[in-house]
């Protein structure tokens, strides 16, 4: 079910969000389902159970291509839950990112190059992953929302941040919201 993504302002976003204790349950499946055909709808390349409203420690992110990013290598189809993320080096780089909480608007922010990350799958299975570049931006901006973090909190030059259509030049392509 396509549910509505709660836009920045909504205090919601900013709560910390609950540690999942069961795994493999009918309700865990039917938000992951709910994620899963939420993101698809809106376009996106990852969402957070926060951002429909769920408190719950869950995202999930991954794609083959994305008109949102459309230079941005695949990420594989994930679905995360309770993640810990364990930056790996002081390296970061810069991206532009967007939010399907924060429609229209874009911003460069700094996130670690390399990290891994670990957490569970719906059934409870260990994930154990060592990635770098966007796959690690998109795991970052997903976890963040996780913290009650926005990306326009991480931005550091606001004259990197505004509407995506009037920043087209800045980012080298149209990229559509």
């Amino acid at each position: 079910m396509i549910r509505e993504i709660l836009r920045m302002g909504d205090p919601r976003l900013l709560r910390c969000a609950r540690t999942v204790s069961e795994f493999g349950t009918a309700e865990l499946a039917a938000l992951i389902d709910d994620l899963r055909d939420t993101m698809a709808d809106a376009g996106g390349v990852g969402i957070a159970a926060p951002q429909i409203g769920v408190n719950l420690r869950v995202v999930i992110f991954g794609f083959q291509h994305s008109d949102r990013y459309p230079g941005a290598p695949p990420v594989p189809e994930t679905v995360l839950i309770n993640p810990i993320l364990e930056p790996l080096g002081a390296e970061t780089e810069e991206g532009w990112e967007g939010c399907l909480s924060v429609p229209g608007l874009r911003g460069v922010v700094p996130r670690y190059r390399r990290l891994r990350y670990q957490g569970r799958d719906e059934q409870g299975g260990r994930i154990d992953r060592t990635v770098e570049g966007f796959h690690a931006r998109v795991v970052q901006h997903e976890c963040d929302h996780l913290d009650g973090v926005l990306y326009p909190m991480r931005v550091q030059d606001f004259s990197r941040f505004g509407f995506a259509d009037a920043l087209a030049s800045q980012m080298g392509t149209a990229v559509p919201d």
